[in-house]
């Protein structure tokens, strides 16, 4: 059973969420403030963060960049339809995802289920298969050890950045819309992806590229998509 930590200080928020996640086997932790999720994350094994942006004591944003500097547990940020700004700033803090209040209970379940099955993947959770590598160049991934290189140098990625990058590594050399890769990774239709793959791929970028407004591995076709270089 998956434990997931739900952060809102709306209690009636939290506990609609429990009920909804519930039905789905999930077992839900609840806190209702930054620091206590800080608390709770470090007492517990926890497999997604849903965290609300605005909240008193310490804000979402805030909770998310103490997250980011020791755990790559997929965050699922909850926002306001007025706070496009903190959703962007959310992503380029490291979130994995977003949910927009008043939100759909089946959008919310999609995307859970979405990002636990890649975090699941990401630690190798799973029973380990044979080890398989995927080549550009220098760009290596190990998919058993979910290890990446670049010219020997381990590099750190999130889940989400690893799947994304694992998708395109995969299919070397072809060109994927945002649409495409959203769909690909997330395993769900697109919906308002733009925001969330160009952040995404910009932090790979900024991870795997020596000069990231040269890249020569994680390329983009203007108007069309992006791709891996093939060399």
């Amino acid at each position: 059973m998956y434990n997931i930590l739900v952060v809102d200080d709306d209690k009636e928020i939290v506990n609609a969420i429990e009920i909804y996640l519930k039905t789905e086997g999930y077992n839900i932790i609840k806190a209702y403030n930054g620091k206590e999720a800080l608390k709770l994350l470090s007492e517990n094994e926890i497999h997604l963060v849903i965290l609300d942006i605005m909240m008193p004591e310490k804000d979402g944003l805030e909770t998310l960049e103490e997250i980011r500097k020791t755990k790559a547990v997929p965050v699922i940020l909850l926002s306001a339809k007025s706070e496009d700004y903190d959703k962007i700033s959310g992503l380029n803090t490291g979130a994995d995802d977003y949910v927009t209040k008043p939100f759909n209970p089946l959008e919310l379940i999609a995307r859970v289920n979405s990002n636990i099955r890649r975090y699941v993947e990401f630690g190798n959770i799973k029973e380990k298969r044979n080890e398989k590598v995927l080549k550009s160049g220098q760009l290596e991934i190990n998919d058993e050890t979910k290890k990446v290189t670049v010219d020997g140098k381990e590099i750190k990625l999130t889940a989400t950045e690893y799947n994304i990058l694992k998708f395109l590594l995969q299919n070397k050399g072809k060109v994927y819309s945002i649409e495409q890769i959203y769909e690909n990774v997330w395993n769900e239709e697109s919906y308002a992806a733009e925001n969330i793959i160009a952040v995404h791929i910009r932090h790979i970028r900024e991870k795997i590229e020596i000069n990231p407004k040269e890249p020569k591995y994680l390329k983009v076709i203007w108007g069309i998509g992006y791709k891996i270089e093939d060399i």
